[in-house]
């Protein structure tokens, strides 16, 4: 008897308040279905750490671009004695934490000095397997090298060559490692 009575004060609101009550029950259900799927699914943590890492990412990726369309076109160099740009110690660190590129002409000049490497570069077709440009704290040095492998053609072998990164060349859009000192 209870329940036709409570029932029958429902049936008799305006429609207005129904409609209010029925919005204000749906946001309730929207609002804790996400809590409960936030509690099995969540890693919100792990995601905004993600996305704050991807951000600097990006944001030095954009101070880097614009350092190296600032620098002049042509071979940029660290030491004096040539007619060549010359690069700061802190400009030298930058355009080496900006290029990602290595040459063929650099490759080639770096291969005549490990035999092995030249031979296997040659057997394996022209294959490179790697090729890396880091900076190295240590020496203060910027460090390139690539790695080749015969593993394509029968070859057990694998070879790092790496070497101190003696001269760059710019292209007003990126930075090449234009030269390699062998050890």
């Amino acid at each position: 008897m209870m329940n036709k009575k409570y029932l029958n004060k429902l049936t008799k609101l305006p429609e207005q308040i129904k409609q209010f009550t029925g919005l204000i029950s749906l946001t309730i259900l929207v609002i804790l279905s996400f809590a409960i799927l936030n509690i099995f699914f969540g890693q919100g943590d792990e995601l905004v750490e993600k996305m704050k890492i991807e951000e600097e990412r990006i944001a030095q990726e954009r101070k880097l671009d614009k350092l190296i369309s600032s620098l002049p076109s042509g071979i940029l160099v660290t030491f004096d004695g040539t007619n060549h740009y010359r690069l700061s110690d802190e400009l030298y660190e930058a355009v080496c934490n900006a290029t990602k590129l290595i040459p063929q002409r650099a490759i080639m000049g770096a291969n005549f000095l490990n035999f092995r490497a030249h031979e296997i570069y040659t057997i394996n077709g022209n294959l490179i397997d790697e090729t890396f440009v880091k900076w190295d704290k240590e020496k203060s040095k910027c460090m390139t090298g690539y790695v080749v492998s015969g593993n394509n053609v029968g070859v057990d072998e694998t070879i790092t060559v790496s070497g101190e990164v003696l001269s760059f060349l710019s292209t007003g859009i990126d930075t090449r490692v234009y030269f390699i000192k062998n050890f």
